[in-house]
């Protein structure tokens, strides 16, 4: 971000807020497969939501058979269905991908104005002393709206996601009070993880969400804290091993089914 934009962001959005540059990290990422493999197709995992939740109690991710988006916060998991419903994750249900942390948000700040995504980000990315650094997002408040989508549930034989994806369902919600939860990763992450952004969207009654297009809050509390260390768990099953985890066009295909 240039100077003339940081300024505008800390004198218009951020007002009284003493900026600081977070450094360091503590805690670590917990992450199962690669986001390689599900657009590749490898949409089975051998990790149960009771297993992850042993190893961090915030983040994100999806269901075998991609079915729908998981997004976890307070100790709960979440599965975020096609129909844009939301219900309570069981500890026996699996996952193919997801990443989750111990959140320890270093930094917190109230908005009592409107808010864009964009500059939201802004605001996150004006505080990081790096790009190459790893964040954990939560934002709690009331939306003027939210645009999600959610994958519909996938059957064997399994197609490559972005052909999953062009049947996924669309939906806004409009003046909802929810929790969005999320991770900032750097640029070198792409088909590791997802570069940049990547957030999930729950209402605060649990009824609805979905994978975040779209978003401005319109009054609401941002918390965010640096990562510094990666835990990656590689499958080991056939649909993994066989699986093209490097093609030609994965940072495109990967823009594109996460918008």
């Amino acid at each position: 971000m240039n100077e003339k934009q940081g300024c505008s962001c800390a004198h218009h959005l951020v007002q009284g807020f003493a900026r600081q540059s977070v450094t360091a990290g503590e805690g670590e990422i917990y992450q199962i497969s690669l986001m390689s493999a599900l657009i590749s197709g490898v949409y089975e995992g051998e990790v149960t939501i009771a297993d992850l939740l042993r190893h961090g109690n915030f983040g994100l991710g999806t269901f075998n058979h991609l079915d729908g988006e998981l997004i976890a916060f307070d100790d709960e998991i979440h599965q975020l269905r096609a129909d844009g419903s939301a219900r309570p994750a069981s500890h026996d249900q699996k996952t193919p991908f997801a990443v989750v942390t111990f959140f320890q948000p270093s930094v917190t700040q109230n908005f009592d104005r409107p808010i864009t995504k964009a500059q939201l980000h802004q605001c996150i990315d004006e505080q990081v002393a790096s790009p190459n650094l790893f964040c954990a997002v939560r934002v709690d408040g009331v939306f003027s709206h939210v645009e999600t989508r959610t994958v519909p549930r996938q059957e064997r034989p399994y197609r490559p996601m972005l052909e999953a994806i062009e049947e996924q369902p669309t939906f806004a919600f409009l003046k909802r009070q929810g929790t969005l939860v999320g991770f900032r990763s750097p640029d070198y992450m792409q088909g590791v993880g997802v570069a940049g952004y990547h957030e999930h969207f729950v209402t605060d009654d649990r009824s609805g969400g979905g994978h975040v297009l779209d978003y401005q809050l319109d009054h609401g509390r941002l918390q965010f804290g640096v990562i510094t260390r990666l835990n990656l768990q590689l499958p080991h099953d056939a649909d993994f091993l066989r699986a093209d985890l490097c093609p030609e066009d994965l940072d495109r295909a990967i823009r594109s089914a996460e918008g």
